[in-house]
Parts: C-alpha cells; structure tokens; sequence
C-alpha cells in the first residue's frame, strides 16, 4: 500500500553531500529526469512470490512460506526454491518490446535487479553457477540468456540510462549464509569478526561480482545498491541497538539483529568509478557519502525533501511478479508522478515481468496512459524544480530556472472538463506575464487576487481539455 509518510520524520535523516564535481553534477542531471523504470525479476517469477523472502527465517508476512511441496519444511523448501533455476525459461522475453514503451511513457531512466538477496545472478558472473546463463538453466542455451545485457543494451538504444539493482548480502554464497550454520535471520550467520578469512572471501566475492557489471555491461548510469544492513556499524550503535530491544522485547527475541558486516563500500566504490566515472551510487539506507540519493520505497513524502531523493513505488501487484496483478489507474499513476515532482523528487516505477518473459497488459496500458499525458506535459516534468508550499488543495506547483513555473490541477474522480475558473492563493505572476493551459497555444485571461491569482479558462478549452487527469497551468514571467 502506497502511504504518505511524515515529512518531519524524514527531514531527519541525515544526508551526507557528494564532493566530486563530477559526481555532483551527474546527481543534479539525474534530479532532472525525474522519471524512471525499476524490474523485479528472477527465478522466482515462476512461484509468483514476495521477491527472495520465503528463504530468509524471519517472522514478517512477506517471509512466509506457501509454495513447493512441503513449505513447513524449510530445507526441503530452500532446495526447491533453488531448483527455480533449472525450470526458468522465459522464451518471450523481449527487452526492446519494453524500452520502447518506457520511453513512450517519458521514462528516463531504468534500474534492474541484477541480483537479488537469494543470489541468482541475471547476468553472467563468473564467480557462481547460480544464474541464468548457467546449464542448469533452461534458458541458458537462449541466445538472449545474458538478461542483463540485453536489457541494458535495449534501454540504451532508446537513449534511457541504464541502473544496477544489486543485492549486497547474498543468501546463495557459502561465504554468507555458510552452510556448516542454519541461517538465522537475514544477516550473515556467522560472526565476521570471529571469522575474518572467511568475511573476507565474501567481501571480495562482492567486489568482483561488481565490478564484472561496471566492466563488462557497457556504460552504467546508477550502482543501486540494496541490503543496507551490510555496512560498516560502530560497536556502539550494535550496543544500543541491542539494548532499545531488550526494553522492547519482554522475552529478548529479536526478529533480526545488527552486526557489523564491512564490505570496505569506499574501496568498492573507488574501484567501480575508476571504470564508471559518472557513476551515481546508491548505497541504500547506509548513511554516509555513498549513498548520494535517498530512496523512499512505496512511499511518498508530505512535503520536499532538503536532498536527492527517488520515491520507488509499486505499479501493480508486488515488486516481483505476481499473477492477476491489478495496476494504478491512469489518473493514481499521472497524479503520483506530479504528487513526487513537485516536492522535488522523482519516480521510479516498478514494473514486475512475468515468468515467460512479459509484462502483464495492465503495465502497458498504465504506461500508455503515462505516454498520452506527458506527450501534452513533459516540459513541465523534466528539469523542473520544488516550488513551496508544493501543494495547495489539489493544486501542486514547480518551478524552472528560468522563472517559468507551472500550476497543476489535479482532477478529481470522474472529473474530465477543465473549470472555468482556477484560483491560486500563492504566487502570483508578475505584471504582463503570459498564463497558458499546455496543449493549448491560446494566451488566458488571468487576475491577482490577494496573494494569489485567478486563471479564467473559455469555454471551448474548458470542454475540450489537452489531456486527461492534471491540467497543467504554464505561467511565462
């Protein structure tokens, strides 16, 4: 469920700023695109479940375990999730099919899951058999078998950038989830301090398995890095952390733990740059200068964010795929996209492929609805900035540096003609500015009022609107 979250409560969180010019610069151009693609897809597509979770032993619904034969049964469920593997043959797979309506959709920018928490890499690692270009998967012999290059080089080609969803902790590895210990939450099980040799062989399985995608995947835009509690964690945060749910916990059971799981980031990161030197990197939910944008998922903030931000939200169904999947409507997806951009923000809109290779027809008919809107609005999405309040009633409001700013009229249900009038309480425009309805050519009537002022809207246009959902209000200083 899609909730809008507390913007005091974000507002604390601490932002650290990226200090390589050209790093910065690549974040404000990002900032500028304001509309991307995130997929998740893998193996278990086929059991139509909550992405990797049914494996990792924790008590959250999105844990639970009601596939396979015996699913009470955890190792007899592990292994046949595992054996998802060798049955994964999604032969409909066509990439250039989804690059084309993305950026039919005004869609910028794309993140996809290399590799999840489960391990099963989408891309062709040298460093495990657990992947799709593996023969033990079906669809190895497949010519397109290298998903992630293909889906790399089709978004390319529509002149989309290209993002990395990869998964820092990896439930596969024998370096992570050792199988001399059962697993006992999501973390590593066992003690990388008490283990050292052994944390080490994981940390350089992590930086390699990196680096074979900034090598060998041509350019990479975004390095999204997910599991951020693999990091680097003070004794002292443990300590208290552990203290604040002994409080909570009257018997001290704790669902997971924290313990320090430093995988060296800068090192990593310093490494991928030196191959990707625009690289933006994403290191998810871990404070610190790698993460050079926060990613609220499934949320949007009440207000603007005081840094670079991305809201991740579910299109339909889950994250992963999930069968009879029911979609935003046009008007939830369009007003979401406005909602985001003017606090600032961008969207990056999850799209889930099925397990032969599609994407259900619902993810194209929301993208066909996003297509129609922005073919009238794009302007007033792309490289446009947070104007406060941000929000009045159902009128939201940005800004571009060149003083233009733009007023969008959020329809209610049902709502298909443009009103006669519409008031704004704040900003008004300076004497002689130009107001137009986008889609239209023709200059309208507009008055101060208080703070504010009034756009008056013939009645042709108000019967004939440009687009439907958000009638976006052009003010020209």
């Amino acid at each position: 469920m899609l909730v809008v979250s507390n913007a005091q409560h974000e507002g604390e969180e601490k932002y650290v700023l990226e200090t390589d010019p050209i790093v910065l610069a690549r974040i404000k151009e990002w900032q500028g695109l304001k509309f991307g693609l995130l997929m998740h897809w893998g193996a278990y597509s086929q059991w139509g479940i909550v992405e990797s979770w049914s494996i990792c032993p924790e008590e959250y619904g999105w844990c639970e375990r009601k596939k396979g034969s015996n699913p009470q049964d955890y190792q007899t469920y592990l292994r046949e999730y595992e054996a998802l593997q060798k049955s994964f043959n999604p032969v409909r797979f066509n990439p250039d099919q989804w690059a084309k309506a993305a950026k039919n959709a005004g869609i910028r920018y794309m993140v996809f899951t290399t590799k999840h928490h489960d391990g099963f890499c989408m891309f062709n690692s040298k460093y495990t058999n657990y992947k799709v270009t593996d023969s033990a998967c079906a669809f190895a012999s497949n010519p397109k078998s290298n998903i992630t290059a293909e889906v790399f080089n089709s978004f390319r080609k529509q002149g989309l950038w290209t993002g990395a969803y990869f998964s820092k902790p990896d439930w596969h590895s024998p370096y992570y989830w050792d199988p001399a210990y059962p697993p006992r939450d999501r973390n590593v099980n066992y003690e990388p301090e008490a283990n050292p040799q052994k944390w080490e062989q994981y940390t350089q399985f992590t930086h390699n398995q990196v680096i074979e995608l900034m090598k060998d995947y041509g350019k990479v835009d975004i390095l999204w890095l997910d599991g951020g509690w693999v990091c680097k964690t003070p004794k002292i945060t443990i300590d208290k952390w552990y203290e604040e749910q002994l409080k909570d916990n009257a018997n001290g059971y704790l669902k997971h733990r924290i313990i320090n799981q430093d995988i060296r980031m800068d090192e990593l990161v310093n490494k991928a740059r030196a191959i990707q030197p625009n690289l933006i990197v994403v290191d998810r939910a871990v404070y610190g200068k790698n993460q050079n944008y926060l990613t609220p998922e499934n949320r949007v903030p009440s207000a603007a964010l005081p840094y670079p931000w991305e809201s991740c939200i579910i299109s339909g169904g889950g994250w992963a795929h999930t069968t009879g999947a029911k979609y935003m409507s046009g008007r939830e997806g369009v007003q979401l996209l406005v909602d985001i951009v003017a606090k600032g923000g961008n969207l990056l809109l999850n799209i889930a492929p099925t397990p032969e290779g599609e994407w259900q027809q619902g993810a194209y008919d929301l993208l066909q609805e996003y297509a129609s809107w922005m073919d009238v609005n794009k302007q007033a999405i792309y490289e446009t900035k947070a104007m406060a309040p941000y929000k009045v009633g159902n009128v939201c409001m940005t800004q571009k540096d060149n003083g233009t700013k733009y007023f969008y009229y959020l329809c209610k249900e049902g709502e298909t003609q443009v009103p006669s009038q519409i008031e704004i309480n704040c900003h008004a425009p300076t004497k002689g500015a130009k107001v137009y309805l986008m889609g239209s050519k023709t200059a309208l009537n507009w008055q101060e009022k208080g703070e504010g002022f009034i756009i008056f809207v013939p009645k042709e246009l108000q019967l004939n609107p440009p687009c439907k959902y958000v009638f976006t209000f052009e003010v020209r200083q």
